[in-house]
């Protein structure tokens, strides 16, 4: 069977509830999207909700597509940098009891924290402090760990850190292995359009986009913006949110139906949709179990909070496999 390694950011998450949008206004974070804040942000905005409810987790977007196809039964790995400090310690742990291979690299920098904050129409906002996993190198990326793999996941968060992403590319392509890539954030593929393309020209096989970040690279709506990353990409998928989505596959455009989901928290549902689709391809799947697969699993999780399924979930998607 096909084994697949992700680069990300190695991150803790922490959900929130909030009841209002004032706290995003006060510290100037954008409603749906995400903002990278510093660490002494990081501390008044965790002042600001701390005798609010929270929910902690391992995250960070590739880290959570990684823990997805865990459970699927995939042979997984993942590198990201943290410190030895109770953040770290957390992801670690959690990192080894999925059985994902632990390819994680240390520094004395906080682990970084990403902060969801839920509003009461299961819109996320993120606020994002990075901290050690900002501190990746491509000095620090082992060559021989990618021949034990055949598909990277890399996640587009990291487009913060250019020489690493191109690092890994080149070395995941020397391997031979399919790169699979998920756009992250349509603030970021306005900010880096320019470098994405390169990207997607010379090394991308595999590209996720939502609606709002595919328009924002292409200029166009659904359709038309599919099209336009399968010229690239010998698949490409966009989620349309509620409504679906679309896949290119080898030149083969899919219509995906959602599967119906009492939306409560829609956290990780791209994170975990990628986990389906991409179990699909490295399984030799047809597009339309593939595509069922990926919906199914993103319409459990927005039903609960985080971006995790709980283990009854989990048995229920694995028995309609």
């Amino acid at each position: 069977m096909s084994k697949i390694i992700g680069i990300g950011n190695a991150l803790v998450d922490i959900i929130v509830n909030i009841q209002e949008d004032e706290l995003l206004q006060r510290f100037a974070l954008k409603k749906g999207g995400m903002e990278m804040i510093d660490h002494q942000t990081k501390r008044d905005l965790h002042k600001a909700i701390g005798g609010m409810k929270q929910v902690t987790a391992s995250g960070g977007s590739t880290a959570n597509t990684i823990h997805g196809l865990a459970r699927l039964g995939v042979e997984t790995g993942f590198i990201g940098k943290i410190s030895q400090d109770h953040a770290g310690s957390f992801f670690s742990s959690d990192l080894r009891n999925s059985k994902i291979n632990d390819h994680l690299i240390y520094t004395d920098t906080d682990t970084g924290i990403a902060t969801t904050l839920m509003t009461d129409d299961a819109e996320r906002t993120f606020a994002t402090y990075l901290g050690a996993a900002a501190m990746m190198t491509p000095e620090e990326i082992k060559k021989e760990i990618f021949q034990d793999y055949h598909y990277i996941l890399v996640e587009g968060y990291l487009i913060f850190n250019r020489d690493l992403i191109l690092k890994v590319c080149q070395y995941a392509k020397e391997h031979g292995l399919k790169i699979a890539m998920d756009m992250a954030s349509y603030n970021l593929v306005e900010l880096n359009r320019d470098f994405i393309k390169m990207l997607l020209e010379e090394y991308v096989d595999i590209i996720f986009a939502n609606e709002e970040e595919a328009k924002a690279f292409t200029g166009k709506e659904e359709y038309e913006a599919l099209g336009e990353l399968a010229k690239y990409c010998e698949v490409a998928v966009v989620k349309i949110g509620y409504r679906g989505s679309l896949a290119s596959v080898h030149g083969q455009v899919t219509t995906i139906a959602p599967q119906p989901a009492n939306c409560i928290d829609t956290n990780g549902a791209g994170d975990i949709y990628a986990a389906g689709f991409l179990y699909g391809l490295m399984n030799g799947l047809p597009i339309e179990k593939t595509g069922e697969l990926a919906s199914l699993l993103s319409a459990r999780l927005v039903e609960t909070t985080g971006a995790k399924l709980s283990d009854e979930q989990w048995k229920e998607v694995r028995g309609k496999i």
